[in-house]
């Protein structure tokens, strides 16, 4: 008679419905579908969902998306940076600044711009590794060194806040285009001539379609977020980070970097806001020393939504996608169905709350807590 298979009373068997529970895009897979039923019931004739609505709320949820991506791996790696909107308006000035006052070739201000970013973003981290302070401290000092910056260079150069003429500056450049242009014309056209998408009736643009193709903004955050899911599912790196914020002392006496990962998040993090501002500028056409308020707690909203933990260790780039999707949309969606704007902040309030109690719960259902 065969031998019959012992079990090992110490694994504990976890249900199928809690093995979808601990799973952290559920919360974003939720709340992403309950979203687009709502507005598909409430906003469906509005326009909401025709071409050129869906363009206009997409470009919203990737402005989140971008800023999202970096503080979703930071936050898994159990730090958080509320530096991130004055890191937005501060590098927008800084391209204004080389690229209109200062004249130099935009590719040159852009590079520029992200190398200073970066370091900015490194010392960020240094500070925090080096002193031991909560990251909360250290980036909210950031916060308003950043922001008092923005606000004073453009004020002693040119007297005033806003800085106009990049995309004049930007003529002809190489490298803008790569933030600022859009890509796929000839098949938004091709869409236009097949009635697929609506055109222009009259005036000087008659007969182009009304998108008239996808915006590099949204490229950006397609991108970022395919980078983030796969460094931070399939590779080393991303096992780091995880163990980084997961339990710091014991990543290091596994031989986990913990110091150097955690630098590195804070540097990609400057990145993704970085991409976020030159992105604004080239779409605008100018720099404002308010750009990038209150992004940093969007972000971290976001990213929260997506299913990470306060506390480090957990988390998923694709639910911080889904939890930027669903701001975007929710803007734009309150527009279109008439309802009073204001009631976007009300709604991050209610959402936050939520997801922080159902991300409680999924903790405790992993960590066995009662």
């Amino acid at each position: 008679m065969a031998d019959t298979p012992q079990i090992d009373e110490r694994i504990k068997e976890i249900s199928p419905l809690r093995r979808a529970l601990i799973r952290p895009e559920l919360g974003g897979i939720v709340g992403t579908f309950a979203v687009f039923t709502l507005f598909a019931l409430f906003a469906f004739d509005s326009g909401m969902f025709n071409s050129q609505g869906v363009m206009n709320w997409s470009i919203v949820s990737a402005q989140f998306m971008i800023i999202a991506v970096g503080a979703c791996l930071l936050m898994i790696a159990g730090e958080f940076d509320l530096s991130v909107g004055s890191m937005i308006g501060f590098a927008g000035m800084m391209i204004a600044v080389f690229g209109v006052v200062l004249a130099w070739p935009m590719w040159i201000a852009i590079i520029i711009t992200f190398a200073i970013c970066c370091a900015l973003g490194a010392l960020n981290g240094w500070i925090v590794v080096r002193t031991g302070l909560p990251s909360f401290i250290v980036t909210l000092a950031f916060l308003f060194i950043l922001r008092g910056f923005t606000i004073y260079i453009p004020q002693t150069i040119e007297r005033k806040t806003i800085i106009g003429g990049i995309r004049d500056a930007a003529e002809g450049d190489w490298l803008a285009p790569i933030f600022g242009g859009k890509i796929g014309q000839p098949i938004f056209q091709w869409l236009g001539d097949i009635g697929v998408i609506g055109v222009f009736e009259r005036g000087t643009r008659a007969g182009q379609p009304v998108v008239d193709g996808i915006p590099m903004l949204i490229i950006w955050a397609i991108v970022l977020i395919i980078f983030g899911h796969i460094l931070l599912t399939r590779t080393r790196f991303g096992n780091w980070i995880f163990a980084s914020g997961g339990d710091a002392e014991a990543a290091r006496n596994s031989g986990v970097p913990v110091n150097k990962v955690k630098i590195l998040m804070f540097m990609f993090t400057a990145f993704c806001a970085t991409v976020l501002a030159v992105c604004q500028v080239m779409e605008f056409g100018s720099a404002g020393a308010d750009r990038g308020l209150l992004k940093e707690f969007e972000a971290i909203i976001a990213v929260v939504i997506g299913g990470a933990l306060l506390t480090g260790g957990y988390g998923s780039v694709i639910g911080a996608a889904l939890g930027a999707l669903i701001f975007g949309v929710v803007q734009q969606g309150l527009f279109f169905a008439g309802v009073e704007s204001s009631l976007f902040r009300v709604f991050l309030g209610v959402i936050l709350l939520f997801a922080v109690i159902l991300n409680t719960y999924i903790r405790r259902i992993i960590t066995g807590e009662r």
